[in-house]
């Protein structure tokens, strides 16, 4: 009960995380880690993208890590429809590949970045804060270089050279004189830019 005229304290929100995941050891060994962490909350534990787009609560979940490889609708597709069933939440890839056709068709369907899943449990919750607070995942050297012709602002330019030479957000940071925060933000917009390319058919 509040006193001297104080407001009660207002409990700070968790970030609803879902899982898209078809093998359900990977998928109940992550949604584990994100319940029991605190801050996080799973709001949502799918075997296919099917699933997911018809179950998932747009109110409630503000990260998706996405397998690529799933039962029926690829993970690449079902994060473009993903983009239209949630538009707030953001996806990130969840996979065993790092550099492949299938990792950069999901950067351009809407992903912001992709997370091996040999990531280490501590990395894998600080990556998704990041991307909660409107930063972004890692982006895969290959997929750097891939859109580097794309850009036009000088940071973001030398951003994406960083990042395809294989430096990690932390890296590059130091390399920019910046904060991993600040490098994450400045991500975000090199996705945005790789996304939008994407619709308007550029990139290919």
């Amino acid at each position: 009960m509040a006193c001297c005229g104080q407001r009660p304290r207002r409990p700070v929100r968790e970030t609803g995380v879902a899982i898209v995941e078809d093998r359900a050891t990977i998928r109940e060994s992550v949604a584990l880690l994100i319940g029991s962490a605190t801050g996080f909350r799973c709001v949502g534990s799918y075997a296919s993208m099917e699933e997911a787009l018809d179950r998932i609560d747009p109110r409630e979940t503000d990260v998706v890590l996405v397998d690529l490889v799933l039962p029926g609708m690829s993970g690449a597709e079902g994060i473009r429809h993903l983009r239209e069933r949630c538009p707030e939440a953001s996806a990130v890839v969840f996979t065993v590949y790092d550099d492949d056709e299938r990792v950069f068709d999901a950067l351009c369907a809407g992903a912001l970045g992709c997370l091996p899943k040999k990531t280490a449990p501590r990395v894998l919750l600080e990556t998704i804060g990041v991307v909660a607070a409107g930063g972004a995942a890692p982006m895969p050297p290959e997929a750097a270089r891939r859109i580097l012709g794309l850009l036009e602002r000088p940071d973001e330019i030398r951003l994406t050279e960083l990042l395809a030479a294989g430096h990690n957000h932390e890296t590059a940071a130091r390399e920019l004189g910046s904060t991993p925060e600040s490098v994450g933000r400045l991500a975000r917009s090199v996705y945005e830019r790789l996304h939008a390319a994407f619709r308007t058919k550029s990139v290919r």
